[in-house]
């Protein structure tokens, strides 16, 4: 009887290392289909994103031919001030130091992206004549990019606002204390802008005490062609 007992210990042992073996196959197996995908879907992933970041001014998708990317944030509140880039270039932002309160404006040829300069204006206590001297000299041809920070409206009188609409905008007679704004027009433009944004301060909706939220616009201008 002793080698009974021998065989049902063989065949016990026999089971144990076939359920080993089999079970270490099919966990192998599934882990190495598991990490294959996720490294592929991994890459994938990775090969989106660096190629977003590749684009101008970090827009999804390349501009065309004879088209200029941009990308514009107005300001948050009155804590994160705004940024205005174009083909990849930043013109103004906190980093660069050259935002304010109010109105931030970059002026820039149609044709080259060539930056004429940048300005910006205190519309809650400062004087709008500043804007005013600041625009009434560009020539036809010009792109104007603008974006707001805190209060862009509350010195706004119907001379700037009349200037800003013959730029192309739809917003500029409505824009009023505290409002989110971002604006690409320019001089000459004889139609409305597809490129603009506004969003009212409104205590029902706004995102911060006493403010509406962000506005990001961006997108491709089409070149002005001599």
């Amino acid at each position: 009887m002793r080698w009974i007992g021998v065989v049902r210990i063989l065949v016990i042992v026999c089971t144990l290392l076939s359920t080993w073996y089999f079970a270490e196959k099919i966990f192998v197996s599934k882990w190495e289909a598991r990490s294959l995908r996720y490294i592929f879907e991994t890459e994938v992933k990775e090969e989106k994103s660096q190629k977003k970041n590749e684009n101008k001014c970090g827009n999804d998708k390349e501009c065309p031919p004879n088209y200029f990317a941009f990308k514009i944030l107005s300001g948050a509140a009155n804590v994160v001030g705004p940024s205005i880039c174009l083909e990849g270039t930043t013109l103004m932002s906190s980093v660069k130091n050259n935002i304010g309160r109010g109105l931030n404006i970059a002026l820039v040829n149609a044709s080259t992206t060539e930056l004429l300069k940048t300005g910006h204006f205190d519309m809650y206590s400062g004087d709008v004549k500043l804007v005013q001297d600041f625009l009434e000299p560009m020539k036809e041809g010009t792109l104007i990019l603008m974006a707001s920070f805190d209060d862009p409206a509350t010195k706004l009188d119907e001379k700037t606002r009349e200037m800003l609409t013959s730029y192309g905008s739809s917003f500029a007679k409505k824009l009023g204390f505290r409002d989110s704004w971002t604006f690409v027009g320019g001089k000459g433009l004889k139609n409305k802008s597809p490129f603009e944004q506004h969003l009212k301060n409104d205590k029902e909706t706004n995102k911060y005490d006493g403010w509406p939220e962000v506005l990001e616009i961006s997108g491709c201008i089409p070149k002005k062609m001599e």
